[in-house]
Parts: C-alpha cells; structure tokens; sequence
C-alpha cells in the first residue's frame, strides 16, 4: 500500500512538474509571439512612412513639372500678345535712345 502511495505522490510531483514547464513554454511562446508582432508592427509602420515620403515626392515632382508647364504656356501667350517683330523691335529702341540721348 505504502507503495502505491509513494508513486502516486511521485505522478503528482511529475504532473506538477509537467504543468510548471508547460506554463513557462506557454509565456515563452507567448512572449516570443509578442516580439514578433511588435517586430512586423514597426516594420508595417516603416514601409507606410516610406510609402508616404514616396508619393509626397511623386506629388511634389508632379506640382512642380505642372508649374514648369504652366509657365511656358503662359510665356507663349504673352509672347503671342505682345509679339513684337524684331524689325519694330529695333525702330522702337533707336526711338527710346534718340529720346533719351538726344537726335
């Protein structure tokens, strides 16, 4: 009987045993799981911030070819308005220096 006693007490002992190093598997892994996530987390939050700094530079090389674009077009209707030929061109600067400097 005495033996039967002492090999329950010793299975108890081992499944104590056995629980404490399942819950200690149990924290590593979950411990192990929350690096992990807070890994891809920072990771997720690295690519969206260089994804972001991408398109703020797509956009900012798109304002500025639109600005070029518009500039030019506003220099071929001003040129086109006020379109002076070079030979009045030069009949109106002579008139200026005569004006100015004298017959």
């Amino acid at each position: 009987m005495r033996d039967v006693i002492q090999k329950i007490v010793a299975a108890e002992t081992e499944a104590k045993q056995a629980v404490e190093e399942a819950k200690a598997e149990a924290d590593r892994i979950l411990a192990e799981a929350r690096k992990k996530a807070q890994d891809i987390s920072a990771n997720a939050h690295k690519e969206a911030a260089a994804e972001a700094d991408r398109i703020i530079r797509s956009a900012a090389a798109e304002a500025e070819k639109e600005k070029e674009e518009r500039l030019a077009r506003a220099a071929a209707r001003i040129e086109r308005e006020v379109g002076i030929d070079e030979a009045r061109r030069k009949r109106v600067v002579e008139g200026i220096v005569r004006r100015i400097c004298g017959p």
